[in-house]
């Protein structure tokens, strides 16, 4: 299940155009709407912005502008299965730099995973709904909708193969539970699967898939070793918010931009008289 349900809308007068997101069935819309208020403020590189938030206490909503987005659930249907080694390579380094970026101010996402993960044809951004650790200092109402020792598996829209298992037991978001879950995703676009067997990872990739889902927290590489094995040489800053389209399989390409071309042909009801 996704962490949130995302829809394509256009405001009345055809100008604007909008991915629109609002909880998923389940979700805690208090708890929901407090992270999507600190998710508005936050402007790091590789994560999806959330430009505006509304609603109401029931009924809470964001949005941004809207641009041909899949996440990677729907990218890996496209391709018909699991990722060239290549792209799962490009799409870890970009996740990875992100992750260490935000890390270096103190934010943990506490909710990567497949779902949160929305590919462009730019490369990866990470969907800011779930970085509960620092929305919960930040924000009275999210530090009241999750109190410490909440249970995190247990939160709708979290796919259980990439919650550490430290975090199982309600132990704190931090750093090293998103490095896990990074290789979970990086499992899951190389395999298919989040929890696969060791045999199934590419053997290119087993190394620094492996290390990420180590057990103990402390074994974990930091998110800057993780992009450094997967991209070797190439220099920090160079894998979010590229100037140029990162190369994807063709089916992934196409699915993007029937998708672009579907919201472009989208009619206008007829304005009621």
């Amino acid at each position: 299940m996704a962490p949130d349900r995302r829809y394509v809308a256009r405001s009345a007068d055809g100008a604007r155009t909008v991915l629109m997101s609002l909880p998923a069935p389940g979700a805690d819309p208090g708890r929901w709407a407090a992270e999507a208020r600190w998710a508005n403020q936050l402007t790091q590189p590789g994560f999806w912005p959330v430009a505006q938030v509304g609603g109401t206490a029931a009924f809470p909503w964001h949005a941004t502008p809207y641009r041909p987005v899949l996440p990677l659930t729907a990218a890996i249907a496209a391709h018909g299965g699991p990722l060239p080694e290549e792209s799962v390579r490009v799409i870890g380094a970009a996740l990875a730099e992100a992750l260490a970026s935000a890390h270096v101010l103190g934010v943990s996402h506490g909710g990567v995973s497949p779902a949160t993960v929305l590919l462009t044809a730019y490369g990866p951004l990470l969907a800011c709904l779930g970085a509960t650790r620092i929305a919960a200092l930040h924000d009275p109402a999210a530090r009241a909708a999750a109190p410490e020792g909440t249970p995190h598996a247990e939160l709708p829209g979290l796919d259980r193969g990439c919650v550490a298992p430290e975090q199982f037991a309600g132990q704190a978001v931090d750093p090293p539970g998103d490095v896990y879950a990074l290789g979970a995703v990086l499992a899951y676009v190389a395999t298919g699967h989040t929890v696969p067997e060791q045999v199934e990872i590419p053997a290119g990739l087993r190394t620094v898939i492996t290390a990420c889902l180590a057990r103990v927290p402390g074994e974990r590489p930091e998110p800057v070793r993780v992009m450094q094995e997967l991209a070797p040489g190439a220099a920090y800053g160079t894998h979010v918010e590229r100037s140029e389209p990162m190369s994807l399989p063709g089916r992934v390409v196409a699915a993007l931009s029937e998708q672009a071309a579907r919201v472009l042909a989208m009619e206008m009801p007829a304005k009621v008289r």
